[in-house]
């Protein structure tokens, strides 16, 4: 039986879609934990969305959380592999300490489970903001690419990597695992807020008229390809390596007008500088602590707008000899869905 926790996510929903529609699984279950019975209709109203109401049916749901270790000894119960897919996305300051236990705390418990049940093999999805700090001298990010600790990360990089740490942890305690680490995921956008993250964001901004834009670049890939690969690696030989998941590097701007295009909506206009992310980013740090609300633009994340970081996807390309499918293209099948 195929556990996937997080199976109220992006990700994880739709992992758990390709599960059951997969022939290579044959009669194998899945199970899926799930906090809440109202977190459950996120991924039934996904399964609706794609006409696939029938094969919602044949989850198993467990209710559990990856920080309470009671209850995740039901979720493991007969089970062989394991998709962690549940992770606390947040680049909130303030929201430091819950990244750390959900993030880190929850994987650990995650990987003492994996042991402890005789796992046969785990797939950690990680992210590519664990990737490393890219020397002066090379271009491109790879898996190789070294964390630099006295660099600035975000709270959140910061815990997928403790997470990883904890995932390699249990490799050399005897269990197998895979870390794949996506890009910006670019899915479609359901009304539900834990979905409104990274690319859920972006179109929701955009399609309610966003007139700024940056020229900074990232690795975008479409969630069905993680998944997709993520399926793909596990039921393959290889195990203990780690893979950078990105269909292509884009320029903010590219994405942002592939998704207003889909949407038929104006197209944002107006350039947002580096001198006005600075400036931007410090006033919401003001208002932030002014009127005690969420931070909504954090530094990290200003510099992020208008640097250019470029990945590499040829390990996996070369590992599972594959393709990714076109971001741009992929964006107007699912704005209207």
């Amino acid at each position: 039986m195929i556990l996937v926790t997080g199976g109220t996510g992006l990700v994880g929903a739709h992992l758990l879609l390709h599960l059951i529609e997969s022939q290579s699984i044959g009669s194998e279950k899945v199970r899926a934990i799930y906090r809440s019975v109202a977190s459950i209709e996120k991924t039934k109203t996904l399964f609706a969305i794609y006409k696939k109401e029938s094969l919602f049916e044949q989850i198993e749901w467990i209710q559990a959380d990856i920080t309470d270790v009671p209850s995740l000894e039901i979720a493991f119960q007969n089970i062989d592999m394991v998709y962690h897919c549940a992770a606390l996305i947040s680049f909130d300051p303030k929201e430091e300490e819950r990244l750390r236990k959900t993030n880190i705390e929850g994987t650990a418990n995650i990987v003492n489970f994996c042991i402890a049940f005789g796992i046969k093999k785990l797939c950690f999805i990680s992210s590519i903001a664990t990737l490393g700090d890219l020397p002066p001298h090379e271009k491109f990010i790879t898996e190789e690419t070294e964390w630099n600790p006295e660099n600035s990360h975000s709270d959140y990089a910061i815990s997928k990597y403790g997470a990883e740490m904890e995932v390699w942890r249990g490799q050399q305690e005897g269990l197998d695992v895979i870390i794949v680490n996506p890009g910006v995921i670019i899915g479609p956008v359901l009304e539900f807020p834990h979905w409104k993250h990274g690319s859920g964001q972006l179109l929701t901004k955009v399609k309610k008229g966003l007139r700024y834009y940056t020229l900074g670049s990232t690795g975008f890939v479409a969630v069905t390809d993680v998944v997709r690969i993520s399926h793909q690696l596990m039921q393959s030989e290889i195990k203990n390596d780690r893979f950078t998941l990105i269909a292509e590097n884009s320029i903010f701007l590219d994405i942002l007008n592939a998704m207003a295009d889909g949407l038929s909506v104006k197209r944002p206009k107006i350039h947002a500088k580096p001198i006005f992310m600075e400036v931007l980013w410090r006033l919401d740090w003001l208002v932030s602590n002014v009127f005690q609300q969420k931070r909504k633009l954090t530094q990290t994340a200003a510099k992020a707008s208008y640097t250019n970081t470029l990945y590499s996807n040829k390990k996996i390309k070369e590992a599972l000899n594959i393709g990714f499918t076109n971001v741009p293209e992929y964006i107007k099948t699912i704005v209207n869905l």
